[in-house]
C-alpha cells in the first residue's frame, strides 16, 4: 500500500516537535559545571588550550581551565586523543564549557541519527522499524551521556560502508574519525588495505590520505609541537597502568600485570585471524558481511577499549537483527544482551568497572548466532544491501 507523503510529513513533523521539546528541556538544565561532569570537558579544555597558542596536552594547564569551569577536586580530565583529533576540538575553544557542551551534544545526536537512517537504507529501507532501536544502543546511550566522541567513529564507519563503491573517494575520507582512535580499527584497517591493493581500489586510500593531511595540517597551524607533546604526555601519565574492562587488559592483568607486552597479544591473534580470513574470501569479499564480522573482532581484541567505543558496532547488531527477523530465528538473545547492558548504562556503573568485560564478545556471539548459514542479499526482508 502506498504511503501518503502528507502522512509521513506530519507524523515526522510530530516526531521533530517532540525531540525539540525534549532537548530544549534538557538543555535548559546545563551548566559549565554539567560539562565538567563529562568526558566532554577534556575536548573542550584541549580547544581552549589550541586557540590560545598553548599545549592541549598540559596537564597543569588543563586543570586550571576545568577547576575554572566548575571542575571539583585536583583530578584533571586530559584527553588521550591524537592530534589528529583536534578538528573537533578547535571549535569548541571560542565557546564556553556549556555551550560547547550543547553543541556537541547536538552534533553527537545528530551524527548517531544520520547513522541510523543510512544503516535503514543499507539493510534494504525495510518495513519494520528495527533500525530505531539503535537509539536504545547501550555503548551509544553511554557515549551520549559521557559526552564521548565514538559515535563520530560510528558515522564514519557507516558513510565507508554506504559509499565504499559509488563513491570511494568520499568513503576513504569518511574514515578520518577512525583515525582518533586507530587501536580499535586494527585488523579491519589491515583488510582494508589488503582490499584496497587487491581491487584497486586507491581513491578510497588518496581520500584518506588527503583527509588525514588536512587534519594533520589544521593542527599543526595551531600547534607545531602538537605530536611530541602527546608523545610526552602518553609516557608521562602511563595509561596503560589503569586497569580497562578489556579481553586483552584482563589477560594481561591476570598472567602479569607489569608485562604491557601481553596486553597486545589478542591484538597480534586478531590481525593474523584477519589476514587469514580476507585471503580465503577475497574473491567475494563483502563489506557488509564478512567486514562486519571483521569488525567485531577488531573490538573484541582491542588492547585499549571502553564501553562507550562498543557503539562502532551498531552496523553488524542491526544487519544480525534483520537477518535473525527475516530467518525467523529467536531474537531473544539480542534482547537479553541488549537489555543487561542497558541495564548496567541507566545504573551508572563506573566505565571502569569488571562487569563491562562481557559485551564486545556478547556482541560477537550474536552476530555469529544470527547471520549463520544466511547469505547477505538476504537482509532486509530479502531485500539486497547496497
Amino acid at each position: 500500500m502506498k504511503r501518503n507523503p502528507w502522512r509521513v510529513l506530519a507524523a515526522a513533523a510530530i516526531v521533530a516537535a517532540g525531540v525539540c521539546f525534549v532537548t530544549g528541556v534538557y538543555v535548559a538544565g546545563l551548566s559549565d559545571k554539567s560539562a565538567t561532569e563529562r568526558d566532554f570537558i577534556q575536548y573542550w579544555a584541549a580547544g581552549q588550550q589550541l586557540v590560545h597558542g598553548a599545549n592541549p596536552y598540559d596537564i597543569a594547564a588543563i586543570l586550571r581551565i576545568e577547576r575554572a569551569a566548575g571542575l571539583d577536586g585536583n583530578q584533571p580530565k586530559v584527553t588521550f586523543s591524537p592530534p589528529v583529533a583536534f578538528f573537533l576540538f578547535l571549535p569548541l575553544g571560542f565557546v564556553s564549557a556549556k555551550t560547547g557542551l550543547i553543541l556537541w551534544l547536538l552534533a553527537l545526536l545528530a551524527s548517531l541519527s544520520l547513522a541510523i537512517w543510512i544503516l535503514w537504507i543499507l539493510n534494504g529501507r525495510p518495513d519494520s522499524r528495527y533500525h530505531l532501536l539503535g537509539y536504545a544502543f547501550a555503548p551509544a546511550l553511554a557515549c551520549l551521556m559521557a559526552g564521548q566522541l565514538s559515535i563520530f567513529l560510528l558515522l564514519g564507519v557507516v558513510l565507508f560502508l554506504y559509499l565504499r563503491e559509488s563513491r570511494p573517494w568520499l568513503a576513504g575520507a569518511a574514515l578520518l574519525p577512525c583515525a582518533l582512535k586507530p587501536h580499535l580499527f586494527l585488523p579491519f584497517a589491515l583488510v582494508l588495505l589488503l582490499w584496497v591493493v587487491s581491487r584497486k581500489t586507491y581513491r578510497l586510500l588518496g581520500g584518506f590520505s588527503a583527509a588525514l593531511l588536512a587534519s594533520c595540517a589544521l593542527t599543526l597551524c595551531f600547534d607545531i609541537h602538537a605530536w611530541p607533546q602527546y608523545a610526552q604526555m602518553m609516557r608521562t601519565t602511563k595509561v596503560l597502568d589503569v586497569f580497562i574492562p578489556t579481553l586483552s587488559v584482563a589477560f594481561r592483568f591476570l598472567v602479569n600485570r607489569n608485562a604491557v607486552a601481553l596486553q597486545f597479544i589478542p591484538e597480534a591473534a586478531g590481525c593474523s585471524w584477519a589476514l587469514w580470513y580476507f585471503w580465503t574470501r577475497r574473491n567475494r569479499w563483502d563489506w557488509m558481511d564478512q567486514g562486519l564480522l571483521l569488525l567485531l573482532v577488531s573490538v573484541a581484541c582491542a588492547p585499549y577499549a571502553f564501553f562507550f567505543d562498543e557503539t562502532i558496532l551498531l552496523p553488524a547488531v542491526l544487519v544480525a537483527l534483520y537477518r535473525a527477523a527475516h530467518s525467523g530465528r529467536s531474537l531473544l538473545p539480542l534482547a537479553s544482551i541488549a537489555g543487561a547492558a542497558l541495564i548496567e548504562v541507566l545504573a551508572v556503573v563506573q566505565i571502569t568497572s569488571p562487569f563491562y568485560l562481557w559485551t564486545a564478545p556478547a556482541w560477537l556471539a550474536w552476530y555469529l548466532y544470527a547471520t549463520r548459514s544466511i547469505p547477505a542479499k538476504k537482509i532486509g526482508g530479502g531485500a539486497t544491501a547496497v
